[in-house]
């Protein structure tokens, strides 16, 4: 998998992800940081999941519709306790996470969401009743 890890997220866990054989790219190799709305559309250019504990990111996607390749958030978990995390969430959730799930860590428990791509949702407004009440297909 390829993942961009936000400079919250730490280098230990992109250390990990190397050594276990994924495609790495670090935030605090770009400087000065540009911002968390260019790290995304950075990451979602070379399809790259964020790794993060930034709550930032998933305002950007859920609020203002940012492009994404995925988002793992993990807000709450100590530094100490992120690599073991990965490893569950990569074994339990490489589909998702694949697919440019968002996911996010809090109080224990792991939240999957999908935020709906602005083409389905171009797909619904064609599927909606026009004023006759008919489906537009």
């Amino acid at each position: 998998m390829r993942f961009f890890v936000d400079q919250c997220a730490g280098s230990r866990v992109a250390e990990w992800l190397r050594n276990a054989g994924h495609d790495v790219f670090e935030g605090r190799e770009l400087l000065p940081d540009p911002g968390d709305r260019e790290l995304l559309r950075l990451a979602a250019a070379e399809s790259r999941v964020v790794i993060t504990i930034d709550t930032d990111f998933g305002t950007l996607i859920f609020s203002e519709g940012e492009p994404h390749s995925g988002l793992i958030r993990l807000p709450d978990v100590p530094s100490d306790q992120r690599i073991e995390l990965m490893k569950d969430l990569i074994e339990r959730y490489s589909l998702e996470i694949g697919s440019g799930a968002i996911i996010t860590v809090r109080g224990g428990r792991i939240r999957v969401s999908h935020v709906p791509s602005p083409d389905a949702a171009l797909d619904e407004e064609d599927a909606a009743p026009d004023e006759a009440g008919e489906v537009n297909t």
